[in-house]
């Protein structure tokens, strides 16, 4: 006669300590291959959010457009002589106001400066301003919101209070007090600011993102099973809770490029010899009438620029939403 088997020994595979080692098999046989079409890829590897939002991405023309746009961008703010290869500094008073010419196509401005060579060289003031305030401000922000909402008490009262006052400061009117004092013509001061007043709209989507994950069912086991908190926000808390940081991030670039702009134009942002948008375009508002090109160019490179950065912003909203699915 069979020997009687146990109920473990039923529906354990040979080599397996028991059902709790066929649970743990099985689940980590899901999680590597999860069934079904809509769980797998061509290959048999799941899908996760980011691969999706990058098959979206990339069939989306708004997305490649604009990240085309972008590119080529950031490409002549590092190497501007490759298409201007002019001094944007040089000046010649017989120029002034001249309009397009032969090796000048933009013209010249009211100090006999090339339009053409001062646009291109300004590219690389807004995109340095750009990059680097929203990198700060998604740090910074991230950082504060992300221990607001994961630790909650006090840290967040106090976090919440701070971030009432600073939205309650007007971001034009707070650049003109800060940088008025600051003689420095660098971007630095400009990215400084954006950061000291960008960061609390990071930290409040930050915050409320890091909430909503943390009640997710694979935290609260990751919890039961004796992970420490640390391990929590990197594992598993930070890359579900990241999503809309990226996206806000991402449309605010442009908004921080256009602030920019905003403050040099009224003479407490960049200030000469500095290149940049903000600063021709306020050089050229009292010859409008009779040069138009001079506000021309730089205003219609700062549009596209702002334009492009919104767009790639929306794009990646689009595709990181799982509601628009």
């Amino acid at each position: 006669m069979p020997e009687p088997q146990s109920s473990d020994g039923a529906i354990s595979p040979a080599g397996t300590g028991g059902p709790m080692d066929l649970a743990l098999e099985e689940g980590a046989s899901l999680e590597k291959n999860p069934g079904g079409p809509d769980g797998t890829g061509p290959s048999g590897k799941p899908r996760s959010l980011w691969s999706d939002a990058w098959r979206d991405l990339r069939r989306n023309p708004v997305f490649i457009i604009s990240a085309l746009v972008i590119l080529f961008l950031v490409v002549i703010s590092i190497w501007p002589g490759l298409i201007a290869s002019g001094d944007p500094l040089q000046a010649n008073l017989d120029d002034a106001q001249k309009g397009s010419e032969p090796g000048h196509p933009f013209g010249f401005d009211p100090q006999g400066r090339d339009v053409y060579t001062r646009v291109v060289h300004g590219t690389r003031t807004s995109v340095t301003v750009g990059v680097c305030a929203t990198l700060g401000v998604a740090i910074l922000g991230s950082v504060l919101g992300g221990l607001a909402g994961f630790f909650g008490g006090w840290w967040d009262s106090i976090l919440s209070r701070l971030t009432d006052v600073f939205f309650g400061i007007p971001v034009v009117l707070g650049g003109l007090v800060f940088l008025s004092v600051v003689t420095s013509s660098t971007v630095w001061p400009v990215v400084g600011f954006i950061v000291l007043l960008g960061w609390p709209q990071i930290a409040r989507i930050a915050r409320g993102s890091v909430i909503t994950a943390k009640q997710n069912d694979y935290v609260q086991a990751a919890r039961a099973l004796g992970a420490s908190n640390s391990r929590m926000m990197l594992r598993h808390i930070t890359p579900n809770a990241i999503a809309p940081v990226i996206v806000v991030a991402t449309i605010a670039l442009g908004t921080y490029i256009s602030l920019e702009a905003t403050l040099s134009f009224l003479g407490v942002g960049l200030k000469d010899p500095a290149v940049s948008w903000g600063i021709d375009i306020s050089a050229a508002a009292n010859y409008v009438r009779n040069a138009p090109h001079m506000l021309l160019w730089p205003a219609g490179a700062l549009a596209i620029t702002v334009l492009a950065f919104i767009m790639l912003g929306d794009a990646v909203r689009d595709a990181l939403d799982p509601k628009l699915r």
